[in-house]
């Protein structure tokens, strides 16, 4: 039987942006905020995207001294599963990075400003009514926001300070928002809302978009009302 902590590098996801066949062997990430297909343990973004060691071994003892932030919190365990718009910052290094899909759908760093480490958007999956009458919002990202007001819907996107989580603002899942695909044949394309298709049985909403095309709701990640709160997905350094 294959144990199950173990991952050859073969059977990663494809989102992984990894050398398959110079090594044998992948980290497999703890159960967390991500699931496994949409994100990358820690410590293969640090050793293999960033480069911040040639070996396991020395990444580890950069996570052991704390100089690693993910989300305004220092992490140290080296298997964290790290997703879509999640932060990254080394204070040592003065190096700020934001969590995104390339448009191979791997994930990728995109480089940002000390300024953007403080701030993150989370995708809202569903709401639940919760003891005493709150709504909680369940985000993207396994967050759970409570809110006295229900003005929010499944789908629209909050812009969160980190790490306290306050909400900044709300970004609508509406027709004119612009939006980054997280799957489908345009992923990593940040396009224009035309028109949200609703659907009175349990398949997908569908949604149009002025670029020509569509997809689910489920793929459709929003990013901004006139202008995007990141820079495009479509570009990305790392």
């Amino acid at each position: 039987m294959v144990n199950s902590r173990h991952l050859k590098r073969y059977a990663a996801p494809r989102s992984w942006k990894i050398p398959r066949k110079t090594k044998t062997w992948a980290v497999r990430p703890h159960p967390g905020p991500h699931p496994m297909e949409r994100s990358m343990p820690l410590i293969m973004v640090l050793r293999d995207l960033l480069h911040l060691g040639e070996t396991a071994s020395e990444v580890r003892k950069i996570l052991a001294k704390r100089e690693i932030i993910v989300d305004g919190k220092v992490r140290t365990d080296p298997k964290f599963p790290l997703g879509i718009m999640d932060t990254v910052s080394i204070p040592k290094l003065k190096d700020h990075y934001r969590v995104m899909l390339n448009p191979r759908g791997q994930i990728s760093l995109k480089r940002i400003d000390e300024s953007e480490s403080g701030w993150k958007l989370a995708r809202i999956m569903n709401k639940t009514i919760v003891k005493g009458g709150m709504m909680q919002l369940n985000l993207h990202d396994g967050r759970n926001i409570l809110v006295g007001k229900d003005e929010y819907r499944t789908g629209d996107v909050l812009k969160i300070s980190l790490p306290d989580q306050k909400i900044v603002e709300k970004l609508p899942m509406k027709e004119e928002s612009l939006a980054v695909l997280t799957g489908g044949a345009h992923i990593g394309t940040v396009c224009r809302i035309k028109k949200i298709n609703v659907t009175r049985n349990p398949d997908s909403n569908i949604v149009e978009f002025h670029e020509g095309f569509n997809t689910v709701m489920e793929h459709v990640f929003v990013v901004g009302t006139k202008t995007s709160e990141i820079e495009s997905a479509e570009v990305t350094t790392i």
